[in-house]
């Protein structure tokens, strides 16, 4: 590790001005300690620490300056239905406004108090309640727009979570070699390339760095959640001989973040904060966030609210048109002069009803409505254990066609388990094998199957659960209601398997099985203890590259020592020359024997597993009776380099598989998907054939399937020409597998399949998956293992770790985005009728019938319970047999707008009508509408009132309405401007029928009320009731009357409304009828085409 210190400036400044990294990876120690310009024995001086620093900076994350909260604010009225609201009342306040300025004049005063005379309490609320109506109207689209602006801050104030979270992964102190002396806890902000820093068991890695040197003979780190490897990874000094390598082939690199399990060394900081790995990871998670696309919901309301602009401005237009020659009127003398009068007051009358119709066609209770549904959706999914940290994402995993995966601790369990144990049979080349069932660390998880009784152990048998036991520094200990790893997992999992094993004592057998059952907590390793005490470690020879092995020595019951080795298959049985039989004989290692093990070792590697074979010595020579450090042989026990000489002449006893399962309920998961045609890509950082085998065991690559289709590392699907890689990953529908993938490729991957079409959900655990997390349409992260990073980079967090539960969400997303057609499709049918009765009454000269503030009530108040409830309608039972839907399927298609025109019509219609018939009929259908006693006119004076005062004789008599008494002796006019308060009370009262009637319309878009009857859901009658209800209190409590300028209503008028409204429901079951034979026409079609 010695090398003189080279003067002058490091070749850093000059490879770097060239773009290229060092890569000290691929670099003799000697090139690393002169590029870096370090004495290792020295490390950096202060003058060398102060330079570095102006140029490298600190060792730490940058933060990016969050975006301010007004900014947040503004950002959520960025949007085209808001901007249309909020243009509603800018204007609502200037009417009002103006209103009020003209009331407060002279003039008006006078006009007012001659009003008041006439019209009895309605003059005398008009002043104070007309002012009050006129100012509710925009108050109310502001408040919902101030709501729907926090709620929308709220969802999306949480991009920098995520960064902060990357920042408690780092080390806070480090021992770093600083001007010849260590100093033992320098912050770890501190720390400058070039820098020599002492790792040890236990720690987090400050920087990236390249090992340096071993004061242990092997180093090993955890760094699935950067690699997604599913094992502890080791380390070494020696360099790679590539260039381009990947992460997980950087042997003699560490990297921040990470954490040493085993060994203490030396590293050469290499890089600091930002060029770290964690630090590109964190630039992947700023770069993904500027790639943040709409969701397919909110893709659709933008359509839907840019030709709503239209439509409405069309509308209005129109209106004027048809209008124009009350406020504008053109003459033409004898002589062909042409001369024009312009009525201000009345152009701001019609201008009034453009503004009606703008209140009339945009559903301002939409945002309320579709923020609510996705809120109770999120509710549904938390019982299901997924947690959604974002409301948009409920709808976005309805149209999910891509699930992209991780496979470590999302497929899998994330936790080592063995899966066959292989012992000696009755002579040297026969084998036995046993299946281990279980997937956790749990030893009452599962059993060792083929008829094992625990206990019931022979002399081979016995030997190898003694090696699993105490050639072993792992533990199990019960914590938080489940049993955990401490150590490696791989030795772990062998303890595990002891304990499914059992003790050959029988007594000692009964007492650890009755504790068991009592007391499980107190006793998780109790067979192994037992093994443990039985055999006493006298000392340990560590793991390294070369031997492949790691042995302990012991002391037998008969005073002598023993050897235990567990190891590499090939290794091991390279350094075996005798075997033990079943019944404990040891025969001689025959070629025969060899090849059997050799062969059955390639069966299991097919498999996917991980080989350690297990031996044994009897025959230790001077090392027979040692003792500890006081023994004579202490000195060349202790040098490493003696350990292949004493690891030699051994007893082969058996071998055991070892795996990191699938998880129980993940191929279930994976049908499920499929039937419902979503694809599954499997994007791993473990090897390749791990990876395939577990795809072909879960399902997502098939039985037999060609894997050159379908598998492929992250190196080499990179290396492909652009049309190679979205072949591969586009032409083949089902499964795909990336191993030995890197983030930059889970982003590249997930950012072809958005550019092709498709909605990607992600999933994943590790801080390696956050930028792809954030990058998908749906981010998807682990909550039980997974790291606060990846949750934080996430849509939505599962808390039982649980695949299945995708499945379930994914369910509930597309029964959620169905219920919100419904509800969306019922809001627009309803407004449409607003709309229309408006136009109608425009078009027809008629007095206005609705006015803003009563429209704005029903989209918002009465409008808003029934639209609710519809998210709660059943899903279809075959909800998951159905292809995803796409993103761009049309809320609206040209079927639905044609059947919610036909009703919008009618609405327009009926309501128009209803007003009309109060004006011009003593009855109707049989009632009376007499018993009010107001006066009947024809129907073209009701056209052409605006030319009451021309009428000769005209007389309006008074009529009463609930305990107020209109009369008109000053101004029979007023029998149409303030006199309509009862037609306008019945027009608001048959548009809130009929839109309750029409909520039932939408249980389903084809299905009958028959079939589907309104108590499949219950929670819309509750809404009908609560909107029925807050009408009658806005009828029949005097002040709310007044504010809404309408009147009580009599029984007979009821029935009036009734008779008029229940007809929408037998006209919407005629077109459902007509819909459902176009939906079977479909299908016939459809199978023709299939068959």
């Amino acid at each position: 590790m010695e090398c003189e210190r080279m003067a002058g400036h490091p070749v850093q400044e000059e490879e770097e001005e060239d773009g290229k990294a060092f890569p000290a990876w691929a670099r003799s120690l000697d090139q690393c300690f002169g590029y870096y310009d370090v004495d290792p024995n020295y490390g950096l001086t202060k003058e060398q620490v102060e330079k570095r620093r102006e140029r490298y900076g600190w060792n730490e994350l940058e933060k990016e300056p969050g975006t301010p909260m007004w900014r947040l604010v503004l950002q959520q009225f960025d949007d085209l239905l808001v901007k249309i609201l909020l243009l509603a009342a800018v204007v609502s306040f200037a009417l009002a406004y103006l209103d009020s300025d003209e009331a407060s004049s002279p003039s008006s005063s006078s006009s007012s108090s001659s009003s008041s005379v006439a019209g009895g309490e309605v003059g005398a609320a008009g002043g104070v309640g007309g002012s009050i109506t006129a100012y509710v109207e925009p108050l109310v689209i502001l408040l919902i727009l101030i709501i729907n602006a926090f709620v929308g801050v709220w969802q999306e104030n949480n991009a920098e979570k995520a960064l902060e979270a990357l920042k408690e992964m780092q080390s806070e102190h480090s021992r770093v070699l600083r001007g010849g002396k260590m100093v033992d806890d320098l912050p770890s902000r501190e720390l400058v390339p070039g820098d020599i820093v002492e790792l040890r068991v236990g720690d987090k890695v400050p920087a990236d760095a390249r090992v340096c040197g071993l004061h242990t003979s092997t180093l090993r780190l955890e760094q699935s959640a950067l690699t997604g490897e599913s094992v502890a990874v080791l380390k070494s000094h020696h360099a790679v001989p590539h260039e381009d390598v990947e992460l997980q082939g950087k042997e003699c690199m560490v990297f921040a973040g990470t954490t040493v399990v085993n060994g203490t060394c030396h590293v050469l900081v290499t890089g600091i904060g930002m060029q770290t790995e964690i630090g590109k990871i964190q630039a992947q998670i700023q770069d993904a966030n500027k790639d943040d696309d709409e969701t397919p919901l909110k893709k659709k309301i933008n359509e839907f609210g840019e030709k709503l602009t239209l439509v409405i401005g069309a509308v209005c237009v129109l209106v004027w048109a048809i209008n124009y020659k009350y406020f504008l009127i053109i003459t033409v003398s004898e002589e062909g002069k042409m001369t024009w009068t312009f009525s201000l007051q009345k152009c701001t009358y019609y201008f009034k009803i453009a503004v009606a119709l703008a209140v009339a066609a945009i559903p301002e209770g939409l945002p309320a409505v579709i923020t609510t549904c996705l809120a109770l959706g999120t509710r549904k999914m938390a019982q299901k254990n997924a947690i959604v940290r974002k409301l948009p994402s409920v709808e976005t995993l309805g149209c999910t066609t891509v699930i992209c995966s991780d496979k470590t601790g999302t497929l899998t369990t994330n936790q080592m388990s063995v899966t066959t144990l292989v012992g000696v049979g009755y002579k040297e080349d026969v084998l036995r094998e046993w299946t281990v069932d279980g997937t956790t660390y749990n030893p009452k998880d599962g059993c060792i199957l083929d008829r094992w009784v625990p206990g019931n152990l022979d002399e081979n048998l016995e030997v190898i659960a003694s090696i699993c036991a105490c050639c072993n520094d792992a533990g199990l200990v019960y914590k938080n209601n489940a049993v955990r790893a401490t150590g490696m997992p791989t030795e772990a999992a062998l303890k595990v398997l002891v304990e499914k094993m059992g003790v050959p004592d029988p007594r000692e057998q009964q007492r650890l099985r009755n504790i068991s059952e009592t007391d499980p907590e107190s006793l998780v390793q109790g067979c192994t203890d037992w093994w443990v005490a039985l055999h006493p470690r006298l000392a340990t020879l560590e793991f390294d590259r070369s031997r492949k092995s790691m042995s302990v020595i012991v002391r037998m019951p008969s005073g002598r020592n023993r050897l235990l080795v567990k190891g590499a298959v090939e290794c091991v049985l390279d350094r075996c020359t005798k075997i033990q039989a079943e019944k404990g004989v040891v025969l001689n290692m025959t070629q025969q024997a060899r090849n059997r093990i050799l062969s059955k070792l390639n069966l299991m590697g097919s498999k996917a597993l991980r080989c350690l074979a297990l031996a044994y010595r009897d025959d230790l020579g001077s090392l027979s009776f040692y003792d500890g450090e006081g023994h004579p042989e202490h000195g060349w026990l202790a040098e490493p380099a003696n350990y292949a000489s004493i690891e030699s002449d051994m007893i082969f006893v058996g071998m055991v598989g070892l795996r990191d399962p699938p998880r129980e309920e993940v191929p279930r998961a994976v049908q499920d998907c499929r039937d419902a045609g979503i694809r599954i890509v499997v994007i791993t950082g473990d090897n390749k054939n791990t990876a395939e085998a577990i795809c072909k065991e879960i399902g997502v690559v098939q039985d037999g399937e060609d894997t050159s289709f379908c598998s492929i590392t992250g190196k080499d699907f990179t290396s492909l020409p652009y049309n190679k890689r979205y072949e591969l990953l586009l032409s083949h529908r089902g499964g795909c597998v990336f191993s030995r993938a890197e983030p930059k490729h889970k982003q590249d991957i997930v950012r072809m399949l958005k550019d092709a079409g498709e909605i990607v959900a992600m999933t994943g655990d590790g801080v390696n998956d956050a930028p792809a997390l954030k990058l998908a349409n749906i981010g998807i992260a682990m909550g039980i293992a997974g790291t606060e990073v990846a949750k934080e980079a996430s849509d939505m967090v599962l808390a039982d770790d649980n695949f299945s539960t995708i499945v379930a969400a994914v369910a509930e997303g597309r029964s959620i985005y169905n219920n919100m057609k419904a509800f969306i499709r019922y809001m627009i049918s309803s407004n449409i009728g607003e709309v229309a009765s408006i136009f109608l009454t425009a078009a027809m000269g008629m007095p206005e019938g609705l006015i803003p503030v009563q429209l704005l009530w029903v989209n918002l108040v009465t409008d808003g319970p029934p639209a609710t409830a519809l998210g709660f309608n059943p899903p279809d039972t075959d909800i998951m047999r159905k292809p995803p839907r796409r993103s761009d399927d049309q809320l609206i298609n040209v079927w639905v707008f044609f059947r919610y025109l036909v009703i919008g019509t009618y609405v327009g219609l009926a309501t128009v009508g209803v007003f009309a018939v109060w004006y011009t009929q003593p009855s109707f259908m049989g009632i009376d509408l007499t018993a009010d006693g107001h006066s009947f006119i024809t129907f073209h004076e009701l056209r052409t009132w605006g030319e009451c005062h021309t009428w000769e004789g005209f007389k309006a008599n008074q009529f009463t309405a609930g305990s107020r008494t209109f009369s008109f002796e000053n101004d029979p006019c007023e029998y149409f401007t303030t006199g309509k308060v009862k037609a306008t009370t019945l027009s608001l009262s048959v548009l809130v029928a009929i839109e309750m009637f029409n909520a039932l319309n939408a249980l389903s878009e084809d299905g009958s009320l028959l079939t589907m009857p309104p108590w499949v859901n219950p929670w819309l009658l509750v809404a009908m009731a609560v909107s029925f209800g807050l009408h009658f209190v806005i009828l029949y409590v005097p002040l709310l009357a007044n504010v809404f300028s309408i009147v009580p209503l009599t029984l007979n008028e009821w029935l009036l409304v009734l008779a008029v409204s229940l007809p929408v429901i037998l006209i919407d079951e005629v077109l459902k009828f007509f819909g459902r034979m176009m939906s079977a026409r479909e299908r016939r079609q459809r199978k023709l085409k299939m068959n």
